[in-house]
């Protein structure tokens, strides 16, 4: 039982970092400040590899501590729980819990910085559609469209 605390605190300690790479993350999408996007991304998809790496010793570690117990193969950890004794009930069923509320924050903040990617992604899409040679609209789908000839000359800052 030892063993998989251990590594259910690296699992929390990894979603701690998850949901501070997601929100530096934010930061940089909500400011505008692109060129820091791809490195947040790495970061965030760094996090999420050794997340997934840690979930497998989690895995090995529960069926261990089921097999001890006598429960079936890939148990859940309230089903660990249910079956151990104190202090290690309350110990799982911590673990459990702060599971339950990191993976909200987590689901909430991945959700918010999709949406800010795709406000940003639609803002680029338009702005370069509108140095096309006409004038910009939208079809009976919601895309952005170009018809007919320029209405007006632009000046572009290419230092931006």
């Amino acid at each position: 039982m030892e063993k998989l605390s251990q590594i259910l605190w690296r699992e929390r300690e990894l979603l701690e970092t998850l949901l501070f790479k997601l929100e530096q993350e934010q930061l940089v999408l909500a400011s505008g400040r692109n060129r820091w996007l791809m490195r947040a991304a790495r970061e965030v998809e760094h996090v999420l590899e050794t997340i997934r790496q840690t979930e497998i010793l989690r895995s090995v570690a529960a069926d261990e501590a089921a097999a001890s117990l006598g429960l079936e193969h890939n148990p859940s950890l309230r089903s660990l729980a249910e079956a151990v004794d104190e202090p290690w009930r309350t110990i799982l069923l911590d673990h459990h819990e702060a599971f339950l509320v990191s993976t909200r924050e987590i689901t909430a903040l991945a959700e918010t910085n999709r949406e800010l990617i795709t406000v940003g992604y639609r803002s680029a899409r338009e702005t370069l559609m509108s140095f096309d040679d006409g004038v910009q609209s939208y079809n009976a789908d919601g895309d952005a469209v170009t018809v007919g000839a320029p209405t007006q000359q632009r000046l572009v800052d290419w230092s931006l």
